[in-house]
């Protein structure tokens, strides 16, 4: 594929077809930006036009070479995912063994690390020796969604490239002509950076139940109490939303600022266009501070989850709280 297929990414094409033009590639770079926005197509297609036989700045995407990279064939094309929770220094030793031997080609060597911040320690720095002393010409692609997270010296070796994520909107325009479910696609698109992320999402087959159970849990929270605390017992933590907690908590929080927007008047802007009605009902039964607080208990509650809070004691709490509202 060529690099106009990268959505959105502008000054990342800009800056790579330049130095390819140029002969100028650094001999690392840092894809920095959440995941969905392109950083591993980018790859790919980096490591296709070093080597794509029929453009000199990019890449074709038909010839052998191109091909042989897409399918991750490539004898000297090299892609590292994390093993188990770490990418481990056995990795990087086998990678550095790989890069002893000559090239096929004249074209220089390309290793992938995806998930770069997961380099336990003594990976990084087996790493950071391999980029102070490449064995040979090689361009090193780190892949992460947190770039801080890696060490000073690796960062200071590699040129830093960000991805942003990409417009709602846009996003949303593009999924509803491609036939995508508007409903789903205007709930995914603010849960995702980028538009390959908000199509898995939407393509997964817990998505669309969990945004189910959350809805009826959001609705059953603000009028019938006891109904929410029997759907966190059985429908969250013990149901298809119990290994998405952090999705089911989003959709929530995307919840509440659908009221703070009807409250602002700002009804073409609401997230669950499916239940605008009984959205615009409901936000009249508070002020605006008691949705931002609604919102505010969530979010504490996303964090605590995050350092193994109790997933049912903490959504029961949290849904007393919003029912009492603020005081």
């Amino acid at each position: 594929m060529p690099f106009a297929s990268i959505p959105k990414q502008p000054q990342v094409v800009r800056l790579l077809q330049n130095a390819l033009r140029r002969d100028t590639l650094a001999h690392a770079y840092i894809f920095n930006g959440p995941q969905g926005t392109g950083r591993k197509q980018t790859a790919e297609i980096l490591a296709q036009a070093l080597y794509c036989t029929e453009l000199p700045d990019d890449a074709c995407g038909e010839c052998l070479a191109c091909r042989t990279i897409a399918h991750r064939n490539h004898p000297d094309i090299h892609w590292i995912e994390p093993d188990g929770v770490n990418i481990k220094i056995d990795q990087i030793r086998e990678l550095q063994r790989k890069f002893a031997y000559r090239s096929n080609h004249s074209g220089a060597k390309v290793y992938v690390l995806n998930e770069a911040e997961r380099l336990n320690i003594q990976a990084a720095n087996s790493l950071l020796k391999f980029l102070e002393e490449p064995t040979s010409k090689v361009v090193a692609i780190l892949i992460t969604d947190n770039g801080q997270a890696l060490l000073p010296t690796i960062r200071s070796r590699a040129q830093w490239l960000n991805f942003l994520p990409m417009n709602p909107d846009w996003m949303l325009e593009t999924l509803k002509n491609e036939g995508q479910p508007e409903a789903l696609a205007s709930s995914a698109v603010h849960l995702a950076a980028g538009l390959g992320a908000a199509r898995e999402l939407i393509q997964s087959n817990w998505f669309a139940e969990t945004r189910n159970v959350m809805i009826q849990l959001a609705k059953e929270t603000l009028t019938k109490l006891p109904d929410a605390l029997l759907t966190i017992q059985n429908k969250v933590v013990k149901g298809e939303p119990a290994g998405h907690l952090m999705h089911l908590l989003d959709l929530w929080i995307l919840w509440f600022k659908d009221l703070v927007r009807i409250k602002a008047g700002l009804n073409e802007r609401i997230v669950y266009i499916d239940q605008s009605e009984w959205l615009r009902k409901q936000s009249a039964m508070r002020e605006t501070e008691d949705w931002v607080y609604c919102m505010e208990r969530l979010l504490e509650l996303r964090k605590r989850l995050r350092y193994f809070a109790n997933p049912q004691l903490g959504l029961e709490n949290a849904a007393i709280e919003i029912q009492r509202g603020k005081l």
